[in-house]
């Protein structure tokens, strides 16, 4: 199993790619944006992806998928509840002084809590997880060395995401952690939107928006 993480654009969004390489299939997490970059990584590996999943409608997560798409091709999944989020992709740019993207492009399909999406070898769990905003979804990755986490700007190391950016609300956020991550064993592997990775066990015992 293949399991790639590397920061891209302006905002360094963990862009992760998940590759059986027996088969080629592949996954790529949060594709936002440098397309050059990430189509030349699945060609190195042979990988041809089957799905393009979006943990959240930030344009740092999902402002390049028109583009990556039509370069790579795979189904362009996002959940429904960030569909007016994505629709604000041009005032995103705007505030955060970035080229708007040319076109939002139509999705080819919904992430659904507890939905399991299969590319060869690979089988991604999906975890709706709100509060950084309305769609916010994890994956749980089930690796031969154990469980990982892709967290999105849900759950960090020793932080969360902001609430104020089109979200919900902080409580929303620790619920969903709570309810959806802190289940995982202590081991878990937790890859977040950025920063470094982290594991269950650490954010159980230290992280302070977690405490009893």
């Amino acid at each position: 199993m293949i399991v790639e993480t590397f920061a891209v654009g302006m905002l360094a969004c963990n862009c992760t790619i998940l590759g059986d390489p027996a088969g080629g299939d592949a996954i790529v997490i949060d594709g936002g944006d440098d397309v050059d970059e990430i189509a030349a990584r699945l060609a190195e590996r042979g990988l041809r992806p089957r799905y393009l999943v979006h943990t959240h409608a930030h344009i740092d997560h999902i402002g390049a998928l028109g583009p990556l798409r039509e370069r790579i091709g795979g189904d362009a999944l996002l959940h429904p509840a960030d569909l007016p989020l994505y629709a604000t992709l041009g005032a995103q740019a705007r505030w955060l002084g970035m080229v708007p993207p040319s076109q939002i492009v139509a999705l080819d399909g919904d992430l659904a809590d507890d939905d399991v999406l299969r590319a060869g070898a690979l089988a991604l769990r999906v975890l709706h997880t709100p509060g950084h905003t309305p769609g916010s979804t994890s994956f749980a990755l089930e690796a031969p060395g154990g469980t990982m986490l892709f967290t999105g700007d849900t759950l960090f190391a020793g932080a969360v995401g902001r609430w104020d950016l089109g979200g919900t609300s902080l409580a929303d956020i620790v619920r969903s952690i709570r309810t959806k991550l802190l289940d995982h064993a202590d081991d878990a592997v937790v890859v977040p939107g950025h920063g470094p990775a982290t594991t269950i066990g650490v954010e159980r015992r230290t992280n302070p928006y977690l405490a009893p």
